[in-house]
């Protein structure tokens, strides 16, 4: 990876995979990743930066084990991504 990619343009890629899955179906952060370089796992905590900013906005949902995590509490573990039910349509 020659350089990390813009936040906006990570926050772009994970609305867009959310909108793309709707409210119904959650994704792992790690295929965002996977689709903006090959050598994804640097992206790792840019995305979860990312994701944590649009769950603040309420643009995102995050969840670990189906509960869904506040953007204020520490994560640690996997986590899923998802478009809040009230966006989705």
């Amino acid at each position: 990876m020659a350089s990390s990619p813009h936040p906006a343009t990570l926050r772009r890629a994970i609305l867009a995979m959310a909108e793309s899955r709707g409210s119904a179906k959650t994704f792992c952060p790690s295929e965002v990743a996977r689709q903006l370089d090959d050598d994804w796992r640097p992206l790792m905590a840019p995305i979860r930066a990312s994701s944590r900013e649009l769950a603040r906005e309420g643009r995102l949902a995050v969840l670990q084990r189906g509960r869904a995590l506040s953007p204020e509490e520490a994560w640690r573990g996997a986590i899923r991504l998802q478009l809040p039910a009230d966006r989705d349509g």
